[in-house]
């Protein structure tokens, strides 16, 4: 991963140029203001008047030169002033130059603050030989300073300042850093432990870096593994279920072969037990088809899939159970209309539909099949002429094992129209049944169009 695309990387070099800037401004006006009121050795004008007159009658204006140049290097810009004239050139701000010559002609000892944090001396000093001359000093601080000094205690100031707000800055960014850090942990350990509930939480809605991007994904894959294992317990469940009667009635029927002592006898329980394992084998792979599918793991490949004739075929095959009971059934649909998804398994839910339908229709009823596609999606409703559900029945009427008052007038284990529904949800379809007017069930299949129907 480039760093300089992560947005934690940008926040702590954020956080650390902003602790410099702020230990450059403080450190500058705390170094100010050291100097300025804890410095006890006040610069005296006088004596730097004094200094200078004894340079220049020394030496001349070279002398003054040098002189000037040892002050400036202290901090004060210093030269000497006679008959109006500075003896040797000084750098002064255009204000100060303009009012100077005032000052001069006053002949008097003046210092003066024109700005904050700078001090203008007019001092008369009376050489050797008669002659008056004038000081006139510049400096940024009161007192007398080595420039090598001031820039020592900066720094220092500075170096103080720096490593405070660094320090204070860092601990509040491994402060957020460990946050995260420590919650993905300890979730970490509790699903460990077993408790797939764990989950990191919200850790500051603001926060968009890699950690919080990390706890998210976290709680999503913990989410997931959770519906997982809880999807693996449901069909574990239901196969358990669904298993048991068969296995139950092969085990008569194996033992009634035993016990038979007529060869043909025998031969017709064994060609029994031959269809009951055939049904194991069927519906052990179709539940393990579902599990796949819903869980989204390879083995169960999507495909498209024409609705429409899927459902003749199913109605085609329902046609002897339903000629049996005299009931009638009808299909308005115009196809093709194509899903993508699993053949086998929309098969089998349109057979458990439509055996469903046929099991709770009374002799000579009537089930009525009608498929159209609308916009984005197809829907299927089934209706039968049967009894109908209870109303405070019909949101339980799709949940495993679930047997209505109504159950006992057919048979069957309650997991019809539960793998019904989880097909329709493994196509990211929707189902609901409602009681019709005048009798009967009405269930509504609804299911997204592939994207060429679409189109």
């Amino acid at each position: 991963m480039n760093p300089f695309k992560s947005s934690l990387y940008w926040r702590l070099l954020i956080f650390l140029c902003a602790a410099n800037l702020l230990a450059l401004g403080v450190g500058g006006l705390l170094t100010q203001r050291f100097i300025e009121y804890t410095t006890a050795v006040e610069i005296n004008w006088g004596a730097l008047a004094q200094s200078a007159d004894q340079a220049y009658e020394s030496g001349g204006t070279a002398a003054l030169a040098d002189w000037s140049a040892q002050q400036r290097h202290e901090g004060i810009d210093a030269t000497l002033f006679e008959q109006g004239q500075a003896l040797v050139p000084i750098r002064l701000p255009p204000s100060v130059q303009a009012s100077l010559q005032t000052w001069l002609d006053e002949k008097r000892d003046v210092v003066l603050q024109p700005w904050p944090n700078l001090y203008l001396a007019v001092q008369q000093v009376q050489g050797h030989d008669g002659r008056t001359r004038q000081l006139v000093a510049l400096s940024r601080t009161h007192s007398r300073l080595r420039q090598q000094t001031r820039q020592t205690i900066f720094l220092a100031i500075q170096g103080v300042l720096s490593l405070l707000f660094i320090g204070i800055i860092g601990w509040w960014v491994a402060r957020s850093v460990a946050r995260p850090v420590e919650a993905i942990s300890k979730a970490t350990r509790r699903m460990a432990s077993g408790e797939l509930s764990a989950r990191v939480g919200h850790q500051g809605d603001r926060a968009h870096d890699e950690l919080s991007a990390l706890a998210r994904d976290f709680d999503a894959m913990a989410e997931r593994i959770e519906a997982l294992v809880a999807h693996d317990r449901s069909v574990l469940q239901d196969l358990s279920h669904e298993l048991r009667s068969p296995l139950a009635r092969l085990h008569l029927i194996l033992d009634l072969a035993r016990r038979s002592t007529d060869a043909n006898e025998a031969a017709g329980y064994f060609q029994q037990a031959e269809q009951e394992i055939a049904r194991l084998d069927s519906m052990t792979g179709e539940m393990l088809a579902l599990s796949r599918l819903e869980g989204g793991i390879p083995g169960v490949n999507r495909e498209p899939v024409d609705v429409v004739a899927l459902l003749r075929e199913s109605v085609r095959r329902a046609e002897l159970e339903a000629q049996a009971r005299d009931i009638t059934m009808t299909l308005h649909a115009v196809g093709p209309i194509t899903v993508s998804g699993s053949e086998l398994l929309l098969e089998r839910a349109f057979d458990n539909l439509i055996a469903n339908a046929i099991k709770f229709s009374p002799r000579g009823g009537q089930v009525a099949l009608t498929m159209q596609a609308g916009g984005e999606q197809v829907e299927l409703a089934i209706r039968d002429h049967g009894p109908g559900v209870p109303d405070a029945e019909l949101e339980s009427l799709f949940r495993p094992l679930f047997r209505g008052s109504n159950a006992a007038r057919a048979d069957g284990h309650g997991l019809g129209l539960a793998i019904v529904q989880r097909v329709v949800r493994a196509h990211g379809g929707d189902i609901r049944a409602n009681n019709a007017e005048g009798g009967g069930l009405v269930v509504h299949l609804i299911l997204p169009l592939a994207l060429d129907h679409m189109g």
